[in-house]
């Protein structure tokens, strides 16, 4: 008899569900249906999204290596136009590459203002990544040692030489040499120091601000 009364539950328990699972799907099949519908088209239009976008940066990395091509044929004009074209129409990560490769190939031009204008506004450009802003920051500084003002180097690179910044040798040594070359001393011997305290300096940058060190003492224009 406990058999029977068992089996008996069972199937009301079975019947009680399979009428609780038509219930829900009168009451929610058309969402649950228009639900995986949409996952169904957002994934594919994801994939079409991706596969577009990889498609685009693969065509922008050809022109990126074309231009490159043009810089080895020396024909430096010709490479800088189409570095210019690809930083304000290239995909994915290529537009950022050429705006470097262009301020670099200003440099090699001797167009160092447009090598500064072209560096700096690659560091302030919010969306690239912290590490090469500091680094076009620290290409605009070096080039303005030897054609701008202790303030225009300071501009670019003071916020730099903080004990947490990577590059903080080389943008101590920037401003090092930019005061000595103004003329002030007190300030590019407080810069050198910087470099020798830091036990973390590399050995040829503390070299180099020691060299420094040593000729501002042999002129006694030390503070």
């Amino acid at each position: 008899m406990a058999l029977n009364d068992d089996s008996f539950i069972r199937e009301v328990n079975e019947e009680l569900r399979s009428d609780q699972i038509k219930s829900v799907w009168r009451r929610f099949g058309r969402i649950l249906i228009a639900v995986a519908v949409l996952i169904v088209v957002g994934t594919a239009v994801h994939r079409a999204y991706d596969y577009w976008q990889t498609q685009k940066a693969s065509g922008s990395g050809d022109q990126f290596l074309s231009a490159l091509k043009l810089i080895d044929e020396k024909k430096p004009d010709e490479a800088l136009k189409a570095l210019e074209t690809l930083a304000a129409e290239g995909h994915g990560s290529y537009p950022l590459l050429a705006s470097m490769r262009s301020a670099t190939l200003l440099e090699e031009k001797g167009d160092a203002a447009g090598a500064v204008a072209a560096f700096s506004a690659i560091g302030k450009d919010a969306q690239a990544p912290t590490a090469l802003r500091d680094v076009a920051r620290l290409r605009a500084a070096w080039i303005l040692i030897e054609s701008g003002s202790y303030e225009q180097v300071s501009a670019e690179v003071e916020q730099m030489a903080t004990p947490q910044n990577a590059l903080r040798h080389s943008a101590r040594e920037a401003l090092g040499l930019s005061a000595y070359k103004a003329g002030d001393i007190k300030r590019a011997k407080d810069w050198f120091q910087q470099i020798i305290d830091d036990t973390e300096t590399p050995r040829n940058v503390a070299s180099r601000a020691q060299i420094m060190l040593d000729l501002i003492a042999a002129s006694g224009k030390a503070a």
